[in-house]
């Protein structure tokens, strides 16, 4: 079993920054890729950034330029750096763990909110 913790969430103002980290633990040998989600209120979840196995990454529209996603060597910590926050990024930030499509986990979530 892979339980999925994420961490650093929190509040700040228009054009701050936050870290979030998501930590998978338990059989993580063969992970093939992590993203994060995000879901605003009324409104259905969405990717916001992802990197796989060999270290490439995606960053969706909204967020390029400002996120940056990471992960550590042993691949099974993510990071999310973010930048130049607006309130549109406040959201419930998920971290979801794919082993090759064999299994997915999803993390609790983590909130995030910036103010104007």
């Amino acid at each position: 079993q892979v339980e999925v913790v994420e961490s650093g969430g929190g509040s700040v103002q228009n054009g701050g920054s936050l870290t979030l980290s998501c930590v998978a633990s338990g059989s993580v040998a063969d992970i093939s890729a992590m993203a994060w989600y995000r879901q605003k209120p009324g409104l259905e979840r969405e990717l916001v950034a992802r990197i796989n196995d060999k270290g490439d990454t995606m960053i969706a529209v909204p967020a390029q330029g400002r996120f940056t996603v990471t992960r550590n060597s042993a691949k099974d910590t993510m990071y999310l750096q973010m930048n130049m926050l607006k309130p549109d990024d406040t959201a419930v930030y998920y971290c979801f763990v794919d082993f090759w499509d064999t299994q997915k986990f999803w993390g609790q979530g983590t909130q995030v909110s910036v103010s104007s």
